[in-house]
């Protein structure tokens, strides 16, 4: 079969690889059909590694996928070959004390598609994933909307972990990139205040006005604080921070009124932030880290089937064997990207 592997920073080759095949009673063999390229994806591209995690070449990226279920193992009831299905990129053990918490998110054991050290990635034509990652799909998802399950389930899982009663709440959302719109998304299904985007980029501010926020302003043009308390004097309830800027964290603080939550669901370049300890104490700013999803895929496909404009954030589908040119456009946020899919079928 063809896989895709990262040979080196910034090189993506297509390689001839042996077909994966069923070794457990509960496996599913999957026929990629596509793959979307995540924030994190691009970090293993253009630096070989998210903070502890390095990538040893040659290396498949890639977790964001739906596919075709072609063959299952004889314990497997819950799909059948046919199904169009979306993946749940995590493995848990289902054993240790983080699982048997109901944080399987953050299981001791884990081993998650395209993490160096765990498992290899999805760009590929076929893996093998057991039963309980993959979801079947109804006809109200496409394959494109089927790869798009899992940013979903971030956005859905962040808003999540705010937990609070979004009802009235001021809201605020740095970075308007997959993840941040996914987050726009899932709160404009519920009635919260008004929703304030900052994004440095034009066409993902407008993406974001297609998509019902209240305000956007690009923070390099404009100071966030003053433009957002001219119009919240008393300033936002709840940030979500979605671009990994050591800028965009400054600005949360300042944007969020004392008392006020800042949600941290980017992943920063350097792997750490530097916070403003005197402006966070003064304010008594609570701090939520967002570690994947949890419990969340399935939630995510009813809001598509509800009617959730998941697909407006895709602007370029690729071919396989135009992988390196999608990451170089990714990375260098090129021809207006917002997210770009490959498509095997």
């Amino acid at each position: 079969m063809k896989k895709l592997v990262l040979t080196g920073i910034g090189r993506i080759e297509m390689i001839d690889s042996p077909k994966p095949e069923l070794k457990n009673p509960d496996d599913v063999l999957i026929r990629i059909k596509t793959v979307g390229v995540c924030g994190s994806d691009v970090h293993y591209f253009t630096e070989g590694k998210i903070g502890s995690q390095v990538v040893e070449f040659p290396f498949a990226l890639g977790h964001e996928c739906s596919g075709m279920v072609i063959q299952t193992g004889i314990a497997v009831t819950r799909v059948k070959p046919g199904d169009l299905v979306a993946i749940d990129p995590s493995i848990h053990c289902g054993t240790c004390d983080q699982c048997l918490a109901g944080r399987p998110h953050t299981c001791r054991n884990n081993r998650f598609l395209g993490c160096p050290g765990q498992l290899e990635g999805c760009l590929a034509e076929y893996i093998v994933m057991p039963e309980f990652t993959c979801f079947a799909l109804t006809d109200k998802l496409n394959q494109t909307s089927g790869a798009l399950i899992e940013p979903l389930t971030i956005g859905t899982y962040s808003v999540e972990r705010t937990q609070t009663d979004l009802r009235t709440k001021t809201i605020g959302i740095f970075g308007l990139g997959p993840i941040g719109l996914s987050v726009l998304m899932v709160l404009k299904t519920m009635q919260t205040g008004n929703i304030f985007c900052y994004e440095p980029l034009d066409y993902r501010r407008e993406k974001a006005l297609k998509l019902d926020t209240d305000f956007v302003f690009n923070p390099f043009d404009v100071d966030a604080l003053d433009s957002t308390g001219k119009i919240e004097p008393l300033l936002l309830d709840l940030v979500f921070e979605c671009s990994g800027s050591q800028l965009a964290v400054d600005d949360a603080l300042n944007v969020l009124k004392p008392g006020g939550k800042l949600v941290l669901v980017g992943i920063p370049a350097e792997a750490r932030y530097i916070f403003n300890m005197d402006l966070m104490r003064r304010k008594e700013i609570a701090i939520q880290n967002v570690r994947r999803q949890n419990h969340c895929v399935e939630k995510a496909i009813a809001l598509i089937e509800n009617g959730l404009p998941v697909e407006q954030m895709v602007t370029h589908h690729f071919r396989p064997e135009e992988t390196q040119y999608a990451f170089v456009v990714v990375s260098n946020y090129q021809d207006g990207v917002i997210k770009a899919m490959i498509d095997f079928s």
